[in-house]
C-alpha cells in the first residue's frame, strides 16, 4: 500500500493481500532460485499474495488449472488495468509495464477482437521462409564479429542485438528510431527509470507511425496502417509497442535460455549434430521450465471475487506465474518433448499471436550459433550464471562462452562500409499483392547496417533442419 492510497481513502480492505503482506517478487530471491520461491508459495495455495514492487500488492496464480480458469474467464478477469492504475503513483516502477494502452493486450470483448484482427492479419503477411533467411544472415554476421576471438558473451554480443534487428526489419524501422526503441523497451522491462523509458519508447514509436503513414512500405507497421479496421495513430502506437515488447526482450531471453540449456544440461550433452530434435526439445523445455516471461498475463477482477479459497479484490492485479503453473506438481508429467500444452504463450482469447514468429526466430538463432561455433562451451559453471532481477522476466545478465577461434568473413568492418546498404527484403506472404521491397539494412541500429551486408560463409548445418516449416 502506498502513502497516496492511504491519503486518498483507497486503502485495501481487510483480508486483502496488501494487509497481509505478500512475497516480494522484486527482490533477489526470485532471480536466484525461482523454483524454490514457487515451491514456497504453493504451500499457501494456488492464489498467493505477492508484491510486484514496493507498495504494489497483487495475487500470483501458481497452479496450472487455476491459471487456465483465470485466462479463460474474461468476463470475471478483465485485461483493462485502469481501475488499478488510478491508485498508483506516477513513479511506480511497474506502471509502464502494466499501465493501460489501447492495444489488444489491454482490451476486452469486441474492442479486443477488432485490435487483435489488425495484429494477426498483419503478422500473417510475413513470409516465414524469408524471415528465417533474414535471421540466419543477421545471426551469421553478428557471430562474425566475435568468432575470431575465441570468447564471447551470447547476451551482449548476440542475443540482445538479433531480436532488435529482426523486429526493426519486420516493422520497417530505420536505425535512428530503432536505437531509441530498444533503449525505452529495455528500461521498462528492467523497471529502472521506467517513467523516462516509457517516454523514450512512446516518442520513438510516434515517429515510426508518422514515417509509415507518409511513406508506406512492405512491413508490419504499414500493414497495420492500411488494415480495414482503420486504426488511429494512437492505436497504431500501442499495437506496435506491444509487438516490440513481445519481439525483443522475451525473444532474447528465449534464445539465451535455450542456449544455456543446450550448453549445460547433461540430457543435451554430446554431439548436437544428431538432428533437429535437440534444438526443438530445448526450446520446449525452456518454455515449460524457464519461460522468457515468468510472471505475466495480468488480469483485474471486475468485482471482489472468491477464487481458490482467496478473496480477490476488485481491480487488484491477478498475475499468472507462467513458470510456476508450467511446473505445477499436479501436472504429474516430465514429458515435455513436443508437448505444447505449456502456458508460456498464455491461454484463452489473449494467447500470444506471434508465437510462431518467436519460435522461428529463436530456433534459427540457436541453430546459427551452434553451426558456426560447434565446439562452444560455457566459460563458467552454469550455477555461477547471474539472472537479472525483476518480477516479470527470466533473463540472464550474461552467457559467457569459450570456443576455438573461427575465421569468418565479415568479422572486421572497414569504417568506410559502415553506411553501406543492400536490399534483402522480408517479403509479404502470398496471396497478398507485393509492395516495393524495403531496404532491410537501413533498419539496423547505427553501425550494424554494414555488419549485415558483410559476406558470410555457407552455414555448417550439422544436420539441423528448418524446424518450423513443418506443420
Amino acid at each position: 500500500m502506498t502513502a497516496e492510497q492511504s491519503e486518498t481513502g483507497t486503502e485495501p480492505p481487510p483480508g486483502c493481500p496488501a494487509h497481509e503482506g505478500g512475497f516480494p517478487l522484486h527482490g533477489p530471491d526470485l532471480a536466484e532460485d525461482p523454483h524454490a520461491v514457487y515451491a514456497r508459495l504453493r504451500e499457501q495455495g494456488v492464489a498467493v499474495p505477492v508484491e510486484l514492487s514496493p507498495g504494489v500488492p497483487a495475487t500470483l496464480i501458481v497452479g496450472y488449472d487455476a491459471a487456465l480458469d483465470v485466462l479463460r474467464d474474461p468476463t470475471t478477469f478483465r485485461k483493462d488495468p485502469r481501475g488499478w492504475q488510478k491508485t498508483m503513483p506516477d513513479d511506480c516502477p511497474v506502471l509502464p509495464m502494466m499501465m493501460y494502452r489501447p492495444n489488444c493486450r489491454h482490451a476486452d470483448g469486441s474492442a479486443h477482437s477488432r485490435l487483435r484482427a489488425a495484429v494477426t492479419d498483419s503478422l500473417a503477411r510475413v513470409d516465414m521462409f524469408a524471415l528465417r533467411g533474414y535471421v540466419e544472415q543477421a545471426a551469421g554476421t553478428l557471430i562474425a564479429r566475435f568468432a575470431a576471438k575465441g570468447v564471447g558473451d551470447l547476451v551482449a554480443d548476440y542475443a540482445r542485438a538479433l531480436p532488435l534487428l529482426v523486429s526493426n526489419e519486420m516493422l520497417g524501422c530505420p536505425p535512428e528510431i530503432g536505437d531509441r526503441l530498444v533503449e525505452g523497451m529495455s528500461g521498462i522491462f528492467d523497471t529502472v527509470d521506467a517513467r523516462r523509458s516509457n517516454e523514450i519508447l512512446r516518442d520513438a514509436v510516434v515517429d515510426l507511425v508518422r514515417l509509415k503513414r507518409a511513406e508506406p512500405a512492405q512491413d508490419i507497421t504499414s500493414w497495420l496502417a492500411e488494415h480495414p479496421v482503420r486504426l488511429s495513430d494512437e492505436e497504431m502506437l500501442h499495437q506496435i509497442t506491444t509487438l516490440l515488447g513481445a519481439g525483443t526482450e522475451p525473444t532474447q531471453n528465449l534464445i539465451v535460455n535455450g542456449l544455456r540449456l543446450l550448453l549445460s544440461d547433461a540430457r543435451f550433452a554430446g554431439d548436437l549434430s544428431g538432428g533437429n530434435l535437440q534444438v526443438e526439445d530445448a526450446i520446449d523445455e525452456v518454455l515449460w521450465t524457464d519461460p522468457p516471461m515468468a510472471n505475466f498475463a495480468m488480469t483485474y477482477p471486475v468485482q471482489d471475487v472468491d477464487f481458490a479459497g482467496v478473496r480477490l479484490p476488485k481491480d487488484q492485479p491477478v498475475v499468472i506465474s507462467l513458470a510456476a503453473a508450467n511446473t505445477d506438481p499436479a501436472l504429474a508429467t516430465d514429458h515435455r518433448e513436443g508437448n505444447r500444452a505449456h502456458l508460456a504463450w498464455s491461454a484463452g482469447p489473449h494467447t500470444c499471436p506471434a508465437q510462431a514468429h518467436a519460435r522461428l526466430i529463436a530456433s534459427a538463432a540457436i541453430e546459427a550459433v551452434l553451426d558456426a561455433l560447434p565446439e562452444m562451451e560455457l566459460a563458467v559453471p552454469a550455477g555461477m550464471l547471474k539472472w537479472r532481477p525483476g518480477p516479470f522476466h527470466r533473463a540472464l545478465t550474461a552467457l559467457p562462452v569459450n570456443f576455438p577461434p573461427v575465421a569468418m568473413p565479415g568479422g572486421e568492418i572497414p569504417p568506410e562500409l559502415l553506411r553501406r546498404q543492400s536490399p534483402t527484403p522480408v517479403r509479404a506472404a502470398a496471396p497478398r499483392e507485393p509492395r516495393p521491397a524495403t531496404d532491410w539494412t537501413s533498419h539496423a541500429p547505427d553501425g550494424l547496417a554494414a555488419v549485415l551486408t558483410a559476406p558470410r560463409p555457407p552455414a555448417r548445418r550439422r544436420g539441423i533442419s528448418r524446424l518450423f516449416h513443418r506443420r
